[in-house]
């Protein structure tokens, strides 16, 4: 069972070694994280930004990323039609970026940029809102994918979690998702304008900066919605790394977190898309997962290998705040993910 050590006082990510000064979990990025301070080589440090925006309908997902010897741009648009539901993502690869795209070392402050012949990308940040915007020219039959969307972020408590690996001291993964940022704007594809509203959508950071070891799974779940008026979401994942000092999986309602101890996917072992189940070591996140569409990737490169389901879907169920207050969740669209990865 994770112990959940939670982190509470400011200091540096790293000690002079290399080796993380404090693993654990905490509702900021509390510790700081300086890239000249890790301990490996510039083709072994990972530096990225996802931004997940998602209705009930329809989702966009861009990440900008630099994970050393190898970058990874990418867009995803799907449709969750019942009937027949759609997806297509499609990735610029960039070789040996190695620090050269200048991410910012904090989530609270800094812009990346992203422009080629085939995608120009911006993640703009200011007091309080996040801009995503840009264009993906020849997305997907010569046609183009833009997005414009803002976020906004009011104080709130995000998850944030320092993970070591007992194989290899310097590695380490240092990771905050920002749930519940209400979305308002577009993606354009085809002629067709999907909409998102900030009464109902939301968006959902990934941000990530660390080094890891070559060969990781890992299962990711998250999801956003207004509960009885008030903004919730959940963070819940497993696999990836020595996580003994803490999980990353927390509920956050009306801006305050809630912190819980292990949850297991239950994935079937038939079909992704046959139902799933998720259950909890202290009862407090029992859900059912009835999924949409199985965002289905897989990539060989020699040494760079992936197989990755992002499997998008309705949960169903009950979270229970740290308080005792049990929330009904119904049909809350979300994902859930199982991710292999060699790189």
């Amino acid at each position: 069972m994770a112990r959940n050590h939670e982190v509470t006082t400011a200091h540096n990510l790293l000690k002079e070694d290399g080796t993380l000064a404090e693993p654990g979990w905490s509702k900021s990025l509390i510790q700081t994280y300086n890239r000249e301070a890790v301990k490996a080589p510039k083709f072994r440090i990972k530096e990225w930004d996802y931004y997940l925006i998602l209705s009930d309908k329809h989702a966009v997902a861009i990440t900008l990323s630099d994970d050393g010897y190898i970058g990874m741009q990418s867009a995803s648009l799907l449709v969750f039609d019942e009937k027949n539901p759609w997806e297509h993502t499609n990735s610029v690869l960039n070789f040996f970026p190695m620090g050269k795209m200048k991410f910012p070392r904090t989530s609270d402050a800094g812009d990346i940029h992203y422009h080629d012949k085939t995608l120009d990308m911006d993640f703009i940040k200011t007091e309080g809102k996040r801009h995503i915007y840009g264009e993906y020219r020849n997305f997907f039959k010569g046609k183009t994918l833009k997005v414009d969307v803002t976020l906004t972020q009011p104080p709130m408590d995000t998850m944030v979690i320092a993970t070591p690996w007992k194989e290899n001291k310097k590695a380490f993964y240092y990771n905050q998702k920002i749930n519940c940022m209400k979305a308002e704007g577009y993606a354009e594809f085809d002629g067709v304008r999907y909409e998102f509203n900030p009464e109902t959508d939301f968006g959902t950071l990934d941000w990530g900066r660390g080094v890891w070891t070559y060969d990781n799974t890992w299962k990711w779940g998250s999801g956003n919605a207004m509960i009885n008026g008030k903004p919730f979401g959940f963070n819940i994942g497993y696999g990836f790394g020595d996580t003994t000092a803490a999980s990353e999986n927390i509920l956050f309602y009306d801006g305050k977190a809630h912190k819980l101890d292990d949850v297991t996917f239950n994935i079937p072992s038939t079909s992704y898309t046959d139902p799933w189940t998720f259950t909890s070591s202290d009862g407090r996140f029992e859900m059912d997962f009835k999924p949409v569409i199985d965002r289905a990737s897989k990539i060989s490169l020699k040494v760079i290998e992936t197989d990755q389901h992002q499997v998008f879907g309705r949960m169903t169920g009950k979270a229970i705040l740290d308080d005792g207050t049990v929330l009904e969740i119904k049909d809350l669209m979300c994902f859930a993910e199982n991710v292999r990865m060699k790189y």
